[in-house]
């Protein structure tokens, strides 16, 4: 099966490098912009990210810097990551325009969606587990502190707690994609993903206890989600891989058609095109 070549020719590698290198200095750069921008207001954006366990702590409870320069380095790191994570529809544009000129046009018509509905999903699984899953954690272990125990977390310990686990629901929230990605490889297919649902539930169980903190709460607010997700993105790769095996038949049909002329079939065809106009003239 014959198939289009890519938009535009090929580059030396040197200017791929440099254009590379152009490309990663940009996105340090926007990165640097919005560190810029928040640094200011660090300590009110740490504030507003604690706000979901200082609001459930006790009166007259709060959180502690068990080391000495962690008062300032911890909403640093906040802010640092924050700013990558702002970025990343930047950092998704300057790999879209770094890779789109080695696509098919079939294949451009497939990633640039697949970038978009990620990041979207990334940022739509932190904001659960902000809104959702934080409040309802928080509140499990508030509750469940024994009597006599004052609950005061390290500002550290807690970024890095919010961290994974915004990590952990932004990955898991891929799962249509990854879906969708898979069946488009033709690495699986759709019928043979229904066929093993109940080993996905499982899994997804199982991930939600490794990705999360060890409670049954966290584990079923992960896990709930990513077979939702897992439905959708079924749906989705049925409707992908229709369209592929569309698109493929209409190929196969257009080479079945039509025969390219090697060179010596043309020159051949040349001559009798030539034998003929003499024929047709009277000439020997």
């Amino acid at each position: 099966m014959s198939q289009t070549p890519p938009p535009s020719g090929e580059m030396p590698f040197i200017e791929h490098l440099v254009e590379l290198r152009d490309r990663l200095l940009k996105i340090i750069l926007g990165v640097g912009i919005i560190v810029a921008i928040l640094l200011p207001f660090s300590n009110n954006i740490y504030a507003y990210f604690a706000k979901p366990l200082i609001s459930l702590l006790p009166m007259g409870t709060q959180m502690i810097a068990i080391d000495v320069a962690s008062p300032f380095f911890t909403p640093m790191k906040l802010i640092l990551v924050l700013a990558i994570f702002l970025a990343i529809p930047l950092i998704l544009y300057h790999f879209w325009a770094f890779v789109t000129p080695g696509l098919y046009k079939h294949e451009q018509e497939l990633i640039f969606p697949l970038l978009v509905s990620s990041t979207l999903l990334f940022y739509i699984g932190a904001v659960f587990a902000y809104y959702v899953v934080f409040p309802m954690i928080f509140s499990f272990m508030v509750s469940t502190t024994p009597d006599g125990v004052a609950m005061m977390t390290d500002i550290g310990r807690y970024l890095d707690f919010i961290l994974t686990v915004f990590f952990a629901f932004g990955i898991a929230f891929q799962v249509p994609v990854i879906t969708v990605v898979l069946v488009w490889l033709e690495v699986i297919t759709p019928e043979h993903l229904t066929e093993k649902r109940a080993y996905i539930i499982v899994g997804a169980f199982i991930i939600g206890a490794i990705l999360t903190p060890p409670d049954v709460i966290s584990q079923t607010l992960l896990a709930v989600p990513m077979l939702v997700l897992f439905e959708i993105g079924l749906f989705i790769s049925r409707l992908v891989l229709k369209k592929k095996r569309q698109r493929q038949e209409a190929e196969e049909m257009y080479d079945n058609d039509y025969h390219p002329l090697t060179t010596t079939e043309m020159d051949d065809a040349l001559k009798k095109a030539e034998e003929e106009d003499k024929r047709l003239r009277g000439e020997k």
